[in-house]
């Protein structure tokens, strides 16, 4: 019996299902799937894209910036539905994001350092090698500031793919989990301190109070979600109005989360098992389930717990609406002309060529350095392969793409998207077939 199967790690489950769960099971199976969150946002993309050529493409851009207005006193926020999307969902998206920086520098791979060197470097690669390409396209051209774009690969697309494939080594999936979450750490401090707009200072400072409010309460013991919730939304306004990007405040707001509940793991799971083996011995008064539970519940982590709670809202609403809002494509005569545009060919040769020569390249020169030390389990082939998958870029590139150029070059933003669209789609099949052949026990293995 494998480690997975041990009866203790199973859930109760009923033993005969009501009604309503077995109308919802298949939704239910649907949605626990590990690509369920990618082909919804695949089918929202379609649907983008569909929309943006179609003939009702100008109600649904009229919808996307209709101004919606908040009213504090004097005072009144406006915003449209586009923006409200990419600074304040997004933000969310970025929370998340945070939550997993957070969650694997504490407790995941990249706490060893000698088990982050190789992601590291990897990532680092990664990011550099397609940002140079992409300049060297555009070097004093007007699409210059998108040197950004090609640098961040989408973890959910990129995992979900790997995944999908078959059964690659775990230290692979481990691998390009950690690579993406550095990556998405780079593209987080590119967008801070690259894409930022003139700073204000009043309102900086308002967001660094709120931060050190935040910081001192998960000092202090504070567990309950609602007192980080009320901070982060003023966190969420002061860098808004600050120039910085929104989103920054995500990240910024999954640093406060703490890691550890009330009360230590250890000494959670001893008086679980004991207050377990005290109730069989006695009459079940009708509470014991409650006080099973609000025990259990002290020692949980609020930084586990938020991202188990953040996930399905951002894999199945945020992301899949941001897709909506961002991937819509208008493929016509000047698109096809925009083909040879340099902003098209340094983003798309970004993704598919400077992705796997900067994460392959990088993780070579460490372990032939003695810098970082290669997995059991990978070679050759699998950097390879964890290379191609890190061109998936999709959400968080059409995200920089949107700071990189926005409302003020909405011809070189379109471009853009197109080149990521395409870029993408490349890196994901290459990436799918690559992933493939390692899965195959006749795989050869291509020595460093």
């Amino acid at each position: 019996m494998s480690h997975d199967d041990l009866p203790h790690q199973i859930p109760p489950a009923p033993s005969q299902p009501v009604p309503i769960l077995r109308l919802i099971s298949p939704f239910t199976r649907f949605l626990h799937l590990s690509s369920a969150g990618g082909i919804l946002v695949l089918v929202c993309t379609a649907i983008a894209l569909v929309v943006a050529n179609g003939p009702w493409h100008a109600a649904f851009d009229h919808l996307l910036h209709y101004p919606i207005g908040l009213r504090l006193g004097d005072g009144l926020y406006e915003k449209s539905l586009w923006h409200l999307i990419n600074d304040g969902l997004m933000a969310v998206f970025f929370l998340l994001v945070g939550l997993e920086i957070k969650r694997e520098l504490l407790l995941g791979e990249l706490r060893d350092p000698r088990k982050a060197a190789l992601p590291l470097f990897a990532a680092v690669g990664g990011m550099a090698v397609p940002a140079l390409i992409y300049a060297a396209l555009n070097h004093g051209g007007p699409g210059a500031g998108g040197w950004g774009i090609p640098m961040a690969t989408d973890i959910a697309f990129a995992l979900g793919i790997m995944r999908l494939s078959g059964r690659v080594p775990a230290a692979l999936l481990v691998f390009l989990a950690a690579l993406a979450i550095i990556d998405d750490l780079g593209a987080v401090l590119v967008i801070a301190l690259f894409y930022t707009s003139s700073i204000s200072l009043p309102a900086l400072a308002a967001a660094a109070a709120a931060f050190a409010v935040l910081a001192v309460l998960g000092r202090t013991g504070v567990r309950h979600p609602l007192p980080f919730i009320l901070g982060g939304i003023v966190l969420w306004l002061g860098i808004l109005n600050s120039g910085v990007h929104a989103t920054v405040a995500g990240v910024l707001l999954a640093l406060t989360i703490p890691l550890h509940g009330a009360i230590d793991p250890d000494r959670t799971i001893r008086w679980t098992a004991d207050f377990a083996s005290a109730e069989l011995q006695t009459p079940n008064n009708g509470d014991t389930v409650e006080k099973l539970a609000f025990g259990v519940n002290r020692g949980r982590s609020p930084l586990v717990s938020w991202e188990h709670a953040l996930g399905p809202w951002v894999n199945f609403i945020i992301v899949p609406v941001f897709a909506l809002a961002n991937a819509g494509v208008v493929f016509d005569r000047a698109m096809l002309a925009a083909v040879a545009d340099p902003v098209f060919w340094g983003t798309t040769l970004g993704l598919i060529v400077g992705k796997p020569i900067g994460v392959v390249g990088a993780s070579l020169l460490a372990v032939r350095m003695g810098w970082a030390a290669l997995p059991e389990g990978l070679n050759r082939a699998s950097l390879i392969a964890a290379g191609v998958l890190a061109g998936v870029g999709f959400t968080m590139a059409i995200f920089i793409s949107g700071l990189a150029f926005g409302e003020a070059d909405p011809a070189h933003q379109a471009i853009a998207k197109a080149a990521i669209l395409a870029a993408s789609l490349i890196a994901g099949v290459a990436g799918f077939v690559l992933c493939r052949r390692l899965s195959r026990p006749q795989a050869q293995v291509m020595p460093l």
